[in-house]
């Protein structure tokens, strides 16, 4: 069976992708899959400034990657939904099958 998207439905997809095309993204993505984290312990964990965290987080959360919680001046992080988890194993499942292929 054919599916047919509108051309907004494909714009925001192709939209949706280039925010997984950029490896601080992805590299942030995985540091609050399983544990909500705050930008100190993000920037710390990934050797980054809390500057280009927060200017990531902004990024994510507009595009309703990752969602905030806030526990008084603290504001943690998580993935907005378990569609996060499922684009970020079957990206990995992908580029891991390639490997195997070769």
């Amino acid at each position: 069976m054919e599916r047919y998207y509108s051309e907004e439905d494909i714009y925001e997809l192709a939209e949706l992708f280039k925010i997984f095309g950029d490896p601080t993204r992805i590299r942030i993505l995985y540091a609050v899959l399983d544990k909500e984290r705050c930008v100190n312990d993000i920037a710390g964990l990934l050797d980054m400034s809390q500057s280009s965290v927060s200017h990531q987080l902004r990024i994510l959360k507009a595009s309703k990657l990752v969602k905030s919680r806030r526990e008084g001046k603290m504001v943690f992080y998580a993935p907005d939904d378990d569609h996060v988890r499922a684009i970020l194993n079957m990206g990995m499942e992908h580029i891991r099958e390639g490997e195997n292929n070769d």
